[in-house]
């Protein structure tokens, strides 16, 4: 009889211990944005990871991002924003030559090649996206991009981590498996205790 209700005990206390975290992980996702399948990028190279060029990389994404989502804010087709963006893809060239002065530059619109990024819990998986890529210089510094169209601009992407191996990703699912292992154990330990068995 004691090892059906300690049977019992562990089977309530799994479910609620699943229970809560299905709703934890279900409130960081509403959190976190989701990149729509139908997107479009603003990725900006620097020249090199000196100061001053990660200042000026900055500067142009400021200004840049500024103006495009003055442009999409209102916009619900991704077709209209493609238009508009090309169509303005000269206003665009002029900011970035105010901006960056006397320093090489180019504009591009079409396919761009992105790494893979960690930010907080989330990985955005690299690949060719459809972006505006400006190159500043030698384009050889660390790259910012978000997202233009739908505006998620205001949400810094590019401060996760890129990641260069996937290796990473296996480390981190071991050690949370490693935890749900220990947490297991202390909850049958707890019941255990509870029943002296």
């Amino acid at each position: 009889m004691k090892y059906i209700l300690m049977g019992i005990a562990l089977v309530l206390v799994i479910q609620f211990v699943y229970m809560e975290s299905s709703v934890v992980s279900q409130s960081n996702s509403d959190e976190y944005q989701v990149i729509p399948d139908e997107a479009i990028r603003l990725r900006i190279l620097a020249n090199s990871n000196s100061d001053k060029d990660q200042e000026l990389k900055r500067e142009v994404r400021d200004r840049v991002s500024e103006e495009i989502t003055e442009w999409v804010e209102d916009l619900t087709s991704i077709n209209e924003a493609r238009e508009i963006i090309h169509n303005n893809l000269d206003q665009i060239e002029t900011i970035v030559a105010e901006t960056v002065g006397n320093q090489a530059f180019s504009v591009d619109y079409g396919e761009v090649e992105f790494p893979d990024k960690v930010y907080d819990n989330l990985v955005y998986p690299g690949g060719e996206y459809e972006a505006i890529l400006i190159s500043i210089g030698e384009a050889e510094g660390d790259n910012w991009w978000c997202v233009l169209f739908p505006p998620l601009c205001f949400v810094d992407f590019s401060n996760g981590a890129t990641v260069l191996d996937h290796d990473d990703e296996k480390q981190e699912e071991q050690e949370e498996e490693e935890e749900e292992v220990e947490v297991s154990f202390f909850l049958w330990d707890w019941i255990k205790g509870i029943f002296n068995v």
